[in-house]
């Protein structure tokens, strides 16, 4: 039998093995320090399941799969799952479901809906949408969906369009979705943009079909944006870098809650480690909070792509840190988690925790609490997202079965839910505003499947 990652996560009982994780409570970070393997089997071995609602799915085949009699996830023992918001179905706005699913948040509703932003990470193209406001002639953006509490669509519209590569973005404390483009492209005569892209733009969430105004958020800088986290207590927006030389961002808004107001774009720089780099060598570091400060960004908006114009290379010629693909963030537990999908010294992925010091806006600390060693144990973390009860979850976006892992009070890992359809990534993942479903995209070909179940089991 081939060896494959879903053979493996049988054959050990569905645990992870040689990962080791900071408590991502900050009041059990002394629990992990000494560095001991730990092992966890989560909520229990996966199997295949079809989803709750495949009668409704009869006749939809999507890249040769006939979604009602496909498996689409592999789930512990008492999770079930709907597919909903599927490529190709048409909306209420008479748009397409765009393919490309990725980052997503969840926000309350009237009646018990819950209302979910999510991104679409498209190439230039054109993409045939009619909506309008548009940023720019061609394909991205982000759809807004208004889910039942049966946990099916009763509206989905384009809601933000004529961007490139919406990836992970985040949610705001105030109610809106920031959307970020993970592209730099300028008009030029291979391409048909008429504008430079590069930015993130803030979307309203929001019941009535609407397309958010195209507005750059110039200010946040320009940059192969990944996510998005904001602190609640200061307004600040902590920002992600996917490159495999980035940096990690802080954004300080002139007016809390309003980032139109611009502000001021700063990088991560570890005292007494200037330009260090992240990715490789760092494991002995790991649950160790080091102590940083911020240096200010002059340049926010290159006017070309020159790599001596470049945000991040203004970063690093004053000290920022090197992160090797900076992916998703998410704020929990009074912390900004954010992951680096290729950093480590075997290059399978790391996560990080940043606690901030509002009453200091210079200093903060940083801890590398996960570093793969093995593909077999954590494979390309992407989205990042932490659960009401204290969880972490992350999406691979990697190689052969991808997983949504979760992360447990006690700093286990364990695997959630498999991809039962094809390679493709997860990406999204998010629980609702009530707590009790958690939504997750398949990547391609571009399915959102909502998933309930006994969250407050015991994960041992």
């Amino acid at each position: 039998m081939k060896l494959s990652r879903r053979n493996f996560f049988t054959l050990a009982g569905a645990s992870a093995v040689g990962v080791t994780m900071l408590s991502p409570l900050e009041a059990l970070y002394a629990r992990s320090a000494s560095g001991k393997v730990t092992q966890g089997i989560g909520y229990g071995p996966l199997k295949a399941k079809l989803p709750e609602n495949a009668d409704e799915l009869s006749g939809i085949v999507l890249d040769g799969f006939d979604l009602s009699r496909t498996p689409l996830l592999e789930l512990p023992p008492g999770f079930n799952y709907t597919a909903i918001s599927i490529t190709g179905q048409t909306m209420d706005d008479g748009a397409l479901v765009r393919a490309g699913h990725d980052g997503m948040a969840a926000f309350p509703g009237p009646r018990n809906t819950t209302i979910l932003v999510r991104n679409h990470e498209l190439n230039p193209s054109s993409d045939g949408l009619l909506a309008s406001p548009r940023y720019d002639q061609i394909g991205g953006g982000t759809t807004t969906l208004i889910i039942s509490p049966d946990r099916r669509v009763k509206k989905h519209f384009v809601s933000l369009a004529g961007t490139i590569r919406n990836c992970a973005g985040g949610p705001t404390p105030w109610g809106s979705w920031v959307s970020c483009e993970e592209n730099l492209t300028i008009p030029g005569p291979s391409n048909t943009a008429t504008k430079k892209h590069g930015y993130n733009f803030e979307v309203p969430v929001t019941t009535d079909i609407q397309v958010a105004s195209p507005i750059p958020l110039v200010a946040m800088g320009r940059f192969n944006h990944e996510a998005v986290a904001v602190d609640p207590e200061s307004g600040w927006v902590y920002q992600t870098e996917d490159d495999g030389n980035s940096c990690f961002y802080r954004f300080r808004p002139n007016q809390k809650g309003n980032l139109r107001s611009g502000g001021v774009l700063e990088a991560l720089v570890i005292e007494g480690r200037p330009t260090v780099n992240t990715g490789k060598g760092f494991l002995p570091l790991k649950n160790k909070p080091l102590a940083v400060k911020w240096v200010k960004i002059d340049n926010v908006d290159p006017a070309t792509n020159e790599l001596t114009a470049s945000v991040r290379y203004q970063a690093q010629s004053k000290g920022a840190a090197i992160f090797s693909r900076g992916e998703g963030a998410w704020y929990g537990d009074r912390l900004i988690y954010f992951t680096c999908t290729n950093g480590g010294d075997v290059g399978q992925g790391q996560v990080f925790a940043y606690k901030p010091n509002n009453l200091d806006p210079n200093s903060g600390t940083l801890t590398l609490i996960v570093e793969s060693t093995d593909s077999m144990e954590l494979n390309f973390p992407d989205n990042i997202t932490v659960a009401p009860f204290g969880d972490l979850f992350l999406c691979e976006d990697g190689s052969d079965t991808e997983f949504v892992i979760g992360v447990n009070q006690r700093g286990e890992l364990y695997k959630f839910a498999a991809n039962a359809l094809n390679g493709s990534e997860f990406a999204g993942a998010c629980f609702s505003p009530y707590g009790h479903t958690m939504f997750v995209n398949i990547q391609t070909p571009g399915i959102t499947c909502a998933i309930w179940g006994p969250w407050t089991r015991k994960r041992a």
